[in-house]
């Protein structure tokens, strides 16, 4: 007997690549179990599919940092629950020290569906009742059909897993100037932020403040330093600086769709815009400004 669940739940995730640096994305989750009925005469409750499978794939990948350990380009170190990571991409070095909770260690070369797909796996079958005797995971993005961009960030003021330094999302944008959907505006920050660390001004540091891995060697020249202590830990980063774009204020989607909105009107002083920002899959914020 089989028992699926579709668009169980989003993973909104950063990964660390060798071509593109530090990537956000986010992916839909569908869920296939296989297995004999229970004393129910069901293969999983939906309410224990939805609390079990659900909450087990949140806790090992969302809003974390996923580094490919078997790839030569990465150098990472773990003492009690403190976590160093060197990563070395075509984009620029990027250097972190978080707290463990911060990352997902999966041992592949390369972070792709199939990868990330056999590591939610393994972390499943440790929790699934015996008569589950498969289990299986489509993992997609959203269909779409206008521009979007990539960006990875974190949240110091918040209160749950966003205050992880480095996680991200994959996100739509559209704008609309006086009334009319204006998609230049939409590609304009597609471009933008393409593969980008949308970096909070109050959280810089010079790099040279930072506690990162002994064997890093980084200067103000090159990269931004990030750095705050939140409730989950001591949070710090080092980013290329054209890998970074810097904002005046946190970079929650409400001000982030504000940022945009302001942006464009200072563009085009005589012209109305309205913004609407994604977070990932189907959330969001709109802004108004002119």
């Amino acid at each position: 007997m089989q028992l699926f669940v579709k668009d169980l739940t989003v993973i909104d995730f950063s990964y660390l690549c060798p071509i593109r640096g530090m990537v956000g994305e986010s992916w839909i989750v569908d869920v296939l179990l296989d297995g004999g009925l229970d004393d129910q005469n069901m293969v999983l409750d939906f309410a224990k599919v939805k609390r079990t499978i659900k909450n087990t794939i949140d806790d090992v990948a969302d809003h974390r940092l996923l580094i490919p350990t078997a790839c030569s380009e990465v150098r990472w170190q773990q003492k009690g629950d403190r976590v160093w990571m060197d990563f070395t991409s075509q984009k620029g070095d990027i250097h972190l020290a978080c707290p463990s909770q911060a990352f997902a260690l999966i041992p592949t070369e390369v972070i792709d569906y199939e990868s990330v797909n056999d590591f939610l796996k393994k972390a499943l079958r440790e929790v699934l009742p015996d008569n589950v005797q498969g289990i299986s995971l489509t993992l997609r993005s959203e269909v779409l059909h206008t521009p979007y961009y990539h960006y990875s960030h974190g949240l110091r003021k918040h209160d749950g897993n966003c205050q992880r330094i480095a996680h991200g999302h994959r996100s739509p944008v559209t704008v609309f100037e006086n009334g009319i959907a204006e998609p230049k505006w939409d590609q304009y920050w597609a471009d933008r932020w393409k593969d980008i660390y949308l970096g909070t001004e109050d959280d810089l540091v010079s790099v040279s403040t930072l506690t990162l891995s002994k064997q890093t060697s980084v200067s103000d020249d090159t990269h931004f330093g990030f750095h705050y202590i939140a409730p989950q830990g001591d949070f710090q980063l080092a980013m290329p600086k054209a890998c970074c774009d810097l904002i005046p204020h946190d970079t929650t989607v409400e001000l982030l769709a504000d940022y945009m909105a302001t942006t464009l009107a200072s563009k085009v002083p005589e012209s109305h815009f309205k913004v609407i920002a994604y977070e990932g899959i189907g959330k969001g914020a709109i802004a108004v400004k002119g």
